[in-house]
């Protein structure tokens, strides 16, 4: 890394008009410089959104490999609540850069935040952002509100992951097996497994980048997508078999719904990060178009989690109940009975759509 002298100056830079048409060769320009006059010895911090899922932690923690091949010595990566790393992620490579949110550098030299489309989604470590250094958001969510001072938002982008590896290119820096790894398990878990609509040539091509450095697909996909505890196994089986479908739901697209509480988790000795997987087997009804996961997280509090195989609009459900996503992929936090949070979901279903999706939080 070449180095600026202490006294260099921050870099900050307004927030573009309008993130959603995707970043600017100024923005670039200013995401390099950001990185580029870093001081001597100067303090990075990496932070990405709460509950991190494959994505958010793979594209942090490839960048913050990335940065350390650049010199970067002084740096962190972070994020906010318990500081649990989901068990089919454990094996990825640059978790030593990982400290909890209680330890993180307090007043950066720069911040850098990975797949968050608001400042919300970063919980007790947003007031990083209003500190003395510079913010750098990397993004792919059309509804970011542009809260960094440097804004690389692209809406067109299968994951932040993509954004990721554009800018260690203009850093200058080389594909590694670890950046690798790290950006293919971001890549996969964004795009479904190369499944999703967003799968586009564009993917494919960065997918052949990053096994070209001599990494295993197959040992991936097997870590990240096909291996759970026995007990996850035996809750799954419960938690499906009291699955319905509602046939008329949906303007007559229909939905398949089901739900797991604390009291499956505690009895089968299970953490809660193994139910982000079970909306996939729920989601393959061929007689549904949107699917549902509603997963207890306290007493009366649920996370929901809906997908559309292409009828419907999940964002604009989410976004109503204070939520959001993407059109096929979004979620929210319900209170209430499950049966009071589904009754929610099926009228918002139930209300013609207006107009376009609004992409606001994966």
């Amino acid at each position: 890394m070449t180095a600026a002298a202490t006294d260099a100056p921050t870099v900050r830079v307004e927030a573009a008009e309008s993130p959603v048409a995707g970043p600017t060769e100024v923005d670039w320009a200013a995401a390099v410089a950001a990185v580029r006059q870093l001081p001597v010895d100067g303090r990075v911090l990496l932070i990405c959104h709460v509950n991190p899922d494959g994505d958010a932690l793979g594209s942090m923690l490839g960048f913050g490999l990335g940065l350390r091949r650049l010199g970067v010595h002084r740096l962190q990566a972070t994020f906010p609540g318990p500081p649990e790393v989901p068990e089919p992620l454990r094996g990825l490579p640059g978790q030593e850069l990982l400290v909890p949110a209680a330890e993180a550098e307090p007043e950066p030299d720069l911040v850098i935040c990975f797949d968050a489309a608001s400042d919300s989604r970063l919980g007790e470590l947003a007031d990083r952002l209003t500190g003395p250094g510079t913010a750098l958001v990397l993004d792919h969510h059309a509804s970011n509100t542009g809260f960094g001072d440097v804004n690389l938002v692209d809406p067109a982008a299968a994951a932040t992951s993509v954004v990721a590896e554009q800018l260690l290119e203009r850093l200058g820096v080389p594909l590694d097996a670890g950046i690798a790894e790290c950006l293919y398990v971001a890549l996969s878990t964004d795009t479904g497994s190369f499944r999703f609509d967003a799968t586009t040539p564009a993917v494919h091509e960065m997918a052949a980048r990053l096994l070209a450095t001599g990494i295993s697909p197959g040992d991936i996909s097997r870590r990240v997508f096909d291996s759970r505890p026995f007990g996850a196994v035996r809750l799954f089986g419960e938690v499906l078999g009291r699955a319905r479908l509602e046939p008329e739901a949906a303007g007559g697209q229909g939905l398949v719904w089901t739900y797991a509480t604390l009291d499956d988790l505690a009895r089968h000795d299970q953490r809660p990060y193994v139910l982000e997987a079970l909306i996939d087997p729920v989601r393959c009804t061929a007689e549904a178009d949107v699917s549902c996961v509603v997963k207890q997280t306290g007493p009366d509090g649920w996370a929901v989690s809906l997908r559309s195989k292409g009828a419907t609009d999940v964002s604009r459900v989410a976004v109503a109940l204070g939520g959001g996503g993407h059109r096929l992929a979004a979620g929210f936090t319900g209170r209430g009975t499950v049966e009071e949070v589904v009754e929610q979901i099926r009228a918002e279903l139930a209300v013609p759509a207006s107009g376009g999706g609004i992409d606001q939080q994966g």
